[in-house]
């Protein structure tokens, strides 16, 4: 297809994303190689219509269909104009970027038959939300490689606002969907991107490898039920940086599968660095663990955020037949303003997909460190309460300051729950007194090169 020299030149801008090398720990210090796409096509060669009317689902799917064929030749670039450009789902490529210029806006329809079902995924049994398949996403890759979103601060909009009245007046037969998702794909990139009114999440990950995502803006209103930002799904070497989320419910939260059904999966998430994020909550969690953590979470690394207005600022949710752990997990250099209850840990959280699930899977919570911290307007500093028969264990807290506000209830709530804390105001309870597991306190490695590499290491 031949295309204008003016857009050529346009689309030359923009870059593909190879990921050096494939190695274990991927934070984001770690510079990824840049390889401009050597084929670009324009979302209008096959007939979209940006008016925000015209169904554009067939536009966008031949016209991945046809960059299919330059995957072996360097892989291609998808242009999307300035323009509002209504679509279905559809699904990516790899070895593609999906380009968003500015003023391009790609709009979900909220016509319910626009959106595929698909099976639920194997690592929950059933939809989230109801038993059975669920809405497939706005985008989706599906064992893919190489696969980018980005653009000059382009936006994806959902159009949640019918999702969250079905889901509020029960009118949905299957779970709702996703903004973006991947599953079981490699070296994925989204940046520089605006998403707007997700029916659920923003972008879901799941089982995936080598995820980056940057300077990405995620919002949907205060009130948009269960609306979450990002969420790294029983995937590993995930960055997330640079980023501002303000949803309805939890603005990240880290999972990994469902009772027995995560348990048999067995695949963690793992791996994480987060940083330089503002994040915004209004009834649930700025940054959440679980309560779906089945699988697994471990080595996860945020630091140098700002959370403000949110129910909760740092969240560790389990119950009683999760089985799996939550650990080896260090938050630092964190901001906190205007939030309900600053840390939480608990151990009764959430329901079960079935009856089938085992009563003597007890979860893991260890390795929890929380420092260098800093909190105003906080109603209360902490909640731990853990689980009789599996206490939560080794949770270090030193150098954190708290301004609680005067009719705030009581700082801290704990039970059934051990650690250590070390210059902590207000005073925290008894049970994260015990000099004893100071030994045990999780930390940070910097490898040679300036990256981070998780590992277990003593603070004193």
């Amino acid at each position: 297809m031949k295309m204008p020299v003016a857009l050529l030149v346009l689309l030359a801008l923009s870059n593909a994303i190879e990921v050096n090398g494939g190695g274990s720990n991927l934070g984001c210090d770690n510079k990824l190689a840049l390889q401009p796409r050597p084929h670009s096509v324009s979302i209008l060669e096959f007939g979209a219509v940006g008016d925000g009317k015209t169904l554009n689902t067939i536009a966008f799917q031949n016209a991945i269909f046809y960059l299919r064929s330059f995957a072996d030749k360097g892989g291609a670039q998808l242009y999307v104009p300035p323009g509002r450009w209504l679509t279905g789902s559809f699904n990516l490529t790899s070895h593609l970027t999906l380009f968003l210029e500015k003023g391009a806006v790609i709009l979900g329809s909220q016509d319910p038959s626009h959106w595929g079902i698909v099976e639920p995924l194997p690592s929950y049994g059933r939809g989230i939300e109801l038993p059975g398949g669920r809405y497939q996403s706005l985008v989706n890759g599906y064992m893919l490689r190489d696969v980018i979103i980005t653009g000059d601060n382009g936006t994806i909009d959902g159009q949640g606002s019918v999702w969250w009245e079905w889901f509020t007046s029960h009118s949905l037969n299957y779970t709702r969907p996703h903004l973006v998702e991947f599953v079981s794909s490699e070296d994925v990139r989204v940046s520089n991107i605006t998403f707007l009114n997700a029916p659920a999440y923003n972008i879901h990950p799941v089982y995936c490898s080598n995820v980056h995502l940057h300077n990405i803006t995620a919002y949907a209103p205060p009130r948009s039920p269960y609306t979450v930002g990002i969420v790294p799904d029983s995937s590993d070497n995930v960055c997330i940086e640079d980023c501002n989320i303000s949803t309805g419910h939890d603005a990240i939260a880290l999972k990994s599968g469902w009772d027995e059904y995560g348990i048999a999966y067995g695949r963690p998430t793992t791996n994480v660095h987060i940083r330089s994020v503002h994040l915004e909550s209004s009834t649930g969690a700025s940054i959440a663990f679980g309560s779906e953590m089945s699988g697994g979470i471990a080595n996860v690394q945020v630091e140098h955020v700002y959370l403000y207005n949110s129910l909760s600022g740092i969240e560790f949710r389990t119950t009683i037949g999760r089985g799996g752990y939550i650990k080896e997990i260090i938050i630092s250099d964190a901001d906190l303003l205007n939030v309900n209850t600053a840390f939480v840990a608990i151990g009764d959280y959430g329901t079960h997909p079935d009856e089938k699930f085992n009563p003597d899977a007890f979860p893991s919570i260890k390795k929890i460190t929380l420092q260098n911290i800093t909190g105003r307007k906080i109603n209360a500093a902490g909640n731990f309460t853990g689980i009789k028969h599996s206490p939560f264990n080794s949770i270090c807290i030193s150098n954190v300051s708290l301004s609680i506000s005067p009719t705030g209830s009581i700082p801290w709530t704990c039970s059934n729950v051990s650690g250590y804390s070390e210059s902590v105001f207000p005073e925290p309870c008894d049970e994260l007194k015990n000099v004893n597991t100071s030994s045990s306190c999780f930390s940070i490695l910097m490898n040679p090169n300036g990256g981070s590499a998780p590992a277990t290491a003593i603070l004193r």
